[in-house]
């Protein structure tokens, strides 16, 4: 399940969070670099190697990205276990601490389902477009039942059967079906 939540809350910050951790959390969440290695992290913990490869980094770079989300709280390192050839590997697991974390301002969400689409076939990809008129009622009952069904989901644990799947939404005033 896609974790990363942004339903219009006003700044970043948990109850628990100071100002730092929370402008921390906002950094680490404004790359869509960033977006996708915690969702590579989700369901299996991951190397900073095996991150690496996945997005061809240079491993530096990508032990800078896993460093900054690990210390933000998004990514737990795991129990340390022996690479292939001997060497010693932390793999790191994604926290879920994004899903209830608001997204700072931008596109960084699109840029990261963007990038995340790249070389999904077009018969894998079912989406849908609705040009609707609401009042300020039911537009914010429609959110409310969409935010509903997927924390609802959000909270099951993975079906050890399942297949990595994500889900995208965007909710945004129609400006094309607007009179100028």
């Amino acid at each position: 399940m896609a974790f990363v939540n942004h339903w219009g809350q006003a700044g970043l910050m948990h109850a628990e969070d100071t100002d730092d951790e929370a402008l921390a959390r906002g950094r680490a969440l404004s790359s869509p670099l960033r977006i996708r290695i915690l969702r590579y992290c989700l369901h299996e913990a991951r190397t900073n190697k095996e991150i690496a490869q996945r997005f061809d980094l240079n491993p530096a770079t990508s032990l800078h990205h896993v460093r900054t989300l690990a210390d933000a709280g998004f990514l737990a390192a795991q129990p340390e276990r022996r690479g292939t050839r001997g060497a010693r590997e932390v793999p790191y697991l994604a926290t879920r601490l994004s899903w209830s974390t608001p997204m700072p301002p931008g596109t960084t969400l699109i840029d990261a389902f963007l990038a995340d689409l790249e070389g999904v076939a077009p018969d894998q990809l079912q989406t849908v477009r609705l040009g609707i008129k609401l009042n300020t009622e039911h537009r914010r009952t429609l959110l409310a039942r969409i935010e509903a069904v997927l924390e609802e989901y959000a909270a099951m644990p993975a079906d050890a059967d399942g297949e990595p799947t994500s889900i995208f939404f965007a909710h945004h005033p129609d400006l094309t079906a607007r009179d100028r």
